[in-house]
């Protein structure tokens, strides 16, 4: 054996332990002691998180150390006139948020979510470092334009290859965000034994941790890395998150003796497919015990999971889809198995496809959710950037931190919820956990709407301040605060009760899919948002009168805006209390064993209702 590891190069054997290349030949012999470890290696629960979240922690710095400022580093830096850099930074966003719906098929599909973390890390570290590359190396970057060249657009522009290098290193970014993203929380919760009550209960805290890191490491990112950026230098802003990207991989690699590897199962739309085909092939077919699903359930077919796994129980909810588990002669085959998967599917698929229907509804009111705060967000920045936003005589808060006051937010009110009121709450509810995620949702959504009545308010008398020398507002900056910290308590409720609730209620070989379902939900609210801005642009500006969202905020009536953002928000609360209402949780048991009949049972709940 000790021949073999030299014959073979360090970083080869290494990889192939990390299950980083699976497709390699193994390059020396596993030992029989080796395989018996990795196949009774149990989840270590918060034993492995110190790796996890430190990994996600310094990666969300990195990856939003860049982003945060790219419009100013395109604009400042790179001699993109001020709307080319914007548009180049909403294709770029636009991307980002979507990126992960592919990041998220693949690891569910084919690779899994350790690899897919793996892979996408080091095309991450590869894409930092070329764009800290373009922003050092003299040929890589166009040439430095004075202040008034800028403002002539005379400025010599970026070459093709300057051009090549900046898109190159921004497609390497969002591969990477699409693989890291929608693999890093699942991940983390693969890494707790459900049959576990111990580690049901932490893994519901592990979710309000993981947010927690996530936006203390956002908060990091919008004021020490845009500081650095703004004030110091772009190389070494740039070179910084590159730099915490490789101490994220490394930390990730420490842990791999700890983790808890869930396999893929292949393409997790195929058995959705099945199960419409099926359905509709037996259209005409009569269900038997149609009043009564447990009876319904013997007569279905219904073959054993594996070990392990949550199994789902038949409901009468879409009952239509039912039918495709209705076994006709010569549907199966002498061991148990349908002769055709498109026209005989289990109980468990059709289950895992009603999971996916009863969520779509609360996913449009989290669509909408996403609206509301981003508008408010979006609108917050540019009210700063109008107002006074110096520290004293000499320090000037650049405007991209000026939203860090939100993270500042959601970073401390998550611990006060984890530590003191959930266990409060428990007390008076007796539900684990203190409130459901649909609840914890609900008050994330009321809060996001007091939070723009704030806006407004404030919005108001930022426009009838009087106006520094610079034609910018008096006020200071520090007036958004209010805003600012509700939206971060909205996020802190709302955005981890939508996470766990993706997270728990999606099929669980899906689990990646889930947690991307999330982000798409920021994505397709970023371009409702510019719709509705050139709405009421469009609106507000007839018959010659001042547009609400004029590109001198002080002009606008930024104040009524806040108000509609406001309403349509309590229109999506209405529609979110009654989806809610009816939402029936997944009700489901883990199978201990292949044919097992004794089973751990979980039934869930509803808003409002028991069954």
């Amino acid at each position: 054996m000790g021949s073999m590891r030299r014959r073979n190069s360090v970083f080869t054997i290494l990889v192939y332990y990390l299950k980083c290349l699976p497709f390699m030949e193994n390059p020396r012999a596993r030992d029989e002691e080796d395989d018996n470890e990795l196949q009774e290696r149990k989840p270590r629960g918060w034993k492995t998180m110190p790796y996890i979240l430190a990994n996600e922690t310094a990666a969300k710095i990195a990856i939003y150390g860049l982003t945060a400022n790219l419009t100013v580093y395109l604009n400042d830096h790179f001699n993109m006139s001020l709307i080319s850099a914007t548009n180049l930074t909403n294709i770029f966003s636009g991307f980002f948020n979507f990126s992960p719906l592919v990041g998220a098929f693949f690891s569910d599909s084919y690779l899994g979510h350790f690899r897919t973390i793996i892979y996408t890390s080091f095309v991450t570290l590869l894409g930092m470092v070329l764009l800290t590359l373009s922003a050092s190396v003299p040929g890589f970057k166009p040439p430095t334009c004075s202040t008034v060249d800028l403002n002539l657009g005379t400025c010599v522009g970026a070459s093709i290859f300057q051009h090549a290098l900046l898109y190159i290193s921004l497609a390497f970014l969002v591969v990477g965000y699409g693989g890291i993203t929608p693999c890093s929380v699942p991940f983390g919760a693969d890494q707790f034994d459900r049959t576990k009550e111990q580690h049901k209960k932490d893994m519901k805290r592990y979710y309000n941790w993981y947010y927690a890191m996530t936006a203390a490491a956002i908060f990091i990112a919008y004021t020490i890395i845009v500081y650095i950026q703004s004030e110091v230098s772009w190389p070494i802003g740039f070179g910084i998150p590159a730099g915490l990207m490789l101490i994220s991989i490394i930390v990730f690699f420490l842990g791999t003796k700890l983790y808890i590897h869930v396999a893929p199962e292949g393409s997790v739309f195929t058995s959705i497919a099945q199960v419409l085909v099926a359905s509709i092939l037996k259209r005409n077919l009569r269900l038997l015990y149609s009043d009564d699903v447990d009876e319904q359930e013997k007569e279905l077919y219904d073959p054993p999971i594996s070990a392990g796994k949550y199994k789902l129980r038949l409901t009468k909810q879409f009952k239509f889809f039912n039918k495709a588990a209705i076994i006709r002669d010569g549907d199966i085959n002498q061991n148990g198995s349908p002769k055709n998967k498109w026209a005989l599917c289990s109980i468990q698929s059709i289950e895992e496809l009603k999971c996916l229907i009863r969520i779509i509804p609360v996913w449009f009111s989290g669509i909408i959710f996403f609206v509301v705060v981003t508008q408010l967000s979006n609108f917050s920045y540019l009210q700063g950037i109008s107002m006074y936003h110096k520290l004293g005589p000499h320090f000037t808060i650049p405007p991209a931190s000026i939203y860090a006051i939100c993270y500042l937010a959601l970073t401390l009110f998550i611990p006060l919820y984890d530590i003191i009121l959930i266990p409060l709450a428990s007390k008076i509810t007796k539900i684990e956990g203190g409130i459901t995620v649909l609840q914890r949702q609900g008050i994330g959504i009321v809060t996001a709407i007091i939070a723009n009545v704030v806006g407004a308010v404030v919005a108001k008398k930022v426009q009838d301040s009087p106006l520094s020398d610079d034609g910018t507002s008096s006020l200071s900056v520090f007036w958004l605060t209010p805003q600012l910290v509700l939206l971060g308590v909205s996020q802190a409720l709302a955005d981890v009760g939508q996470i766990e609730f993706y997270n728990t209620q999606f099929p669980e070989h899906m689990s990646a899919l889930a947690t991307a379902v999330f982000y798409a939900s920021m994505a397709v609210a970023n371009y409702l948002c510019t719709l509705m801005d050139n709405i009421v642009n469009s609106v507000t500006s007839k018959n010659g009168k001042q547009t609400w969202l004029n590109d001198n905020i002080l002009l606008g009536r930024l104040d009524l805006f806040y108000y509609a953002v406001a309403i349509l928000g309590v229109l999506n609360l209405l529609y979110f209390l009654i989806s809610a209402y009816f939402y029936r949780y997944k009700d489901m048991k883990i199978q201990r064993e292949v044919g097992d009949s004794d089973c751990n049972e979980i039934k869930g709940s509803a808003i409002g209702s028991d069954n």
